[in-house]
């Protein structure tokens, strides 16, 4: 039996949908949202899992050290202090919720860290790509 054309363009859409999300797993693009880094099992490490959110804030901050945010010539804050981020991060990552912080150095790079919950609160069918050490 022959496949009508809207079949045919079914499975074509099918198989670029199947390509993309493999492409997304193994891919360097980031997700859209920060919970989705679950599905990207290759860009997990053991290094960088921790079952205590205070070893995952430790981290943070150590990076936020070695790359502070640029400071405004004016004298005024361009972003919370590290305090109000390490304050939040302790707070919401017991709770599943994850972490982002973005910000600009001096030199205009952007850095971008972000600790993912698992299990995760918004997306709670996520598995975790590593099991806790």
């Amino acid at each position: 039996m022959l496949a009508s054309p809207e079949d045919k363009v079914a499975l074509k859409v099918l198989d670029r949908y199947r390509e993309a999300a493999a492409e997304f797993q193994n891919g360097s693009v980031p997700p859209l949202m920060t919970g989705h880094w679950l599905m990207k099992r290759s860009h997990a490490a053991a290094e960088r899992t921790w079952t205590n959110a205070a070893d995952a804030v430790t981290w943070l901050s150590k990076h936020y050290s070695e790359n502070p945010p640029f400071e405004r010539e004016d004298g005024r804050a361009a972003y919370i202090g590290l305090d109000g981020k390490i304050a939040y991060a302790h707070e919401v990552l017991p709770l599943g919720v994850d972490v982002s912080w973005v910000y600009y150095t001096q030199s205009k790079s952007m850095v971008a860290m972000q600790v993912i919950s698992c299990p995760n609160h918004f997306h709670p069918d996520l598995a975790c790509p590593l099991p806790p050490r």
